[in-house]
């Protein structure tokens, strides 16, 4: 499996460190074979190349099955104009990968549940997966810009129906091997985007008979989001409502280091943790791996099609979860065992391990 690892920004390339670490010691035990090239994103390549987005990454993706990606954002290019940021480099990259269905899961880790700020008897036993379309929308659609004078600005939402409809059955598909249920989200009541949207999820779900469709509008799903969380399985929709809900769904987890992401749909995979590159703490060594660490579980599953491997990256996040361990992020008052991101990151591969050696083993070849 040949990766293109893009450290990116602030705590960027201290999670991805530990995400490869883990990465390595699971494919070894799994005789997966791995080859790893290093790039620029973001603010570093503005720095050292004057793009966000450099020739030499874009080549390198093309030789690559996954991109392995730590955070993109720098406040020292904030006064840039918003073609010139770093943040425009992640944009562009999606676009080339061509990935569009971008899944993110968020469950309550037992360990964690009081670490949420919804009350236990809220948030226990949720677990559910935003399928987010990723490359149209807002973020992408044309015309956009500023008037000649600055006074006014304006972005377009567009959608067209094979977009809608493709990323559609990726929720669907996902549904299928879950609870059987896809809630999709939009603003029908007052976007055209959005009746389009509904009209062809409808469509989709036709082919789907043993999944359960519902549809809220985004601000009642935020709503029920913080309210009844465990009513959701799989989450469809569009391009920023996904950006914020799935925020917001990762804050109720304790933190938005614990979560993992996926990008899947293109020609080459990106899988990123939901976080952003938090440069108040770059460098100090205690920025959370576990979102870094899950994402590279994710891509043993979509990309390497190796579930056990996956699986025991997983286990070994929960069971160090579960014997009190914590970054700074998670940690309740008085925790006993606040550890370093690098510890975290070498428990997590240890205990990976463990978990692979504990399987009963399997007859024959």
């Amino acid at each position: 499996m040949k990766i293109t690892v893009l450290p990116g920004d602030g705590v960027g390339p201290e999670v991805t460190r530990h995400a490869l670490g883990v990465l390595e010691t699971v494919s070894a035990a799994h005789g997966i074979e791995i080859e790893t090239r290093e790039a620029l994103i973001g603010g570093i390549a503005i720095r050292a190349t004057g793009s966000p987005l450099p020739q030499e990454t874009i080549d390198a993706f093309d030789s690559a099955d996954a991109v392995l990606l730590g955070a993109v954002g720098d406040p020292a290019y904030d006064d840039l104009a918003p073609d010139q940021r770093p943040e425009i480099g992640l944009l562009k990259m999606r676009q080339h990968l061509g990935g569009f269905a971008n899944l993110r899961p968020a469950r309550a880790f037992d360990a964690l549940i009081d670490s949420s700020p919804l009350r236990r008897e809220i948030f226990e036993g949720t677990d559910l997966l935003i399928v987010r379309e990723l490359l149209g929308g807002l973020y992408f659609g044309e015309p956009r810009g500023f008037d000649a004078a600055n006074n006014s600005a304006f972005n377009t939402m567009r959608y067209s129906v094979s977009e809608v409809e493709r990323v559609a059955r990726v929720a669907f598909e996902s549904a299928i091997g879950r609870k059987k249920k896809v809630t999709s989200v939009d603003k029908a009541n007052v976007l055209e985007t959005s009746r389009l949207w509904r009209e062809t999820v409808n469509k989709v779900a036709a082919d789907y008979p043993d999944v359960e469709l519902e549809h809220l509008f985004v601000d009642a799903c935020a709503m029920h989001l913080v309210t009844n969380p465990t009513r959701f399985d799989v989450i469809l929709t569009e391009n920023l409502f996904g950006d914020i809900l799935s925020d917001e769904a990762a804050v109720l987890t304790g933190s938005l280091g614990m979560l993992p992401s996926a990008t899947i749909g293109g020609r080459i995979d990106l899988y990123e943790p939901v976080h952003g590159s938090a440069p108040d703490i770059a460098g100090k060594n205690v920025a959370n791996p576990i979102g870094a660490i899950a994402s590279v579980a994710l891509m043993l599953r979509h990309t390497a099609g190796n579930e056990p491997a996956a699986r025991s990256i997983e286990a070994a996040i929960d069971r160090a979860l579960a014997e009190g361990f914590r970054t700074s992020d998670i940690a309740l008052t008085g925790a006993a065992q606040v550890i370093s991101t690098s510890k975290m990151g070498e428990l997590i591969a240890k205990y990976a391990v463990e978990a692979e050696a504990s399987q009963p083993a399997k007859a024959g070849n």
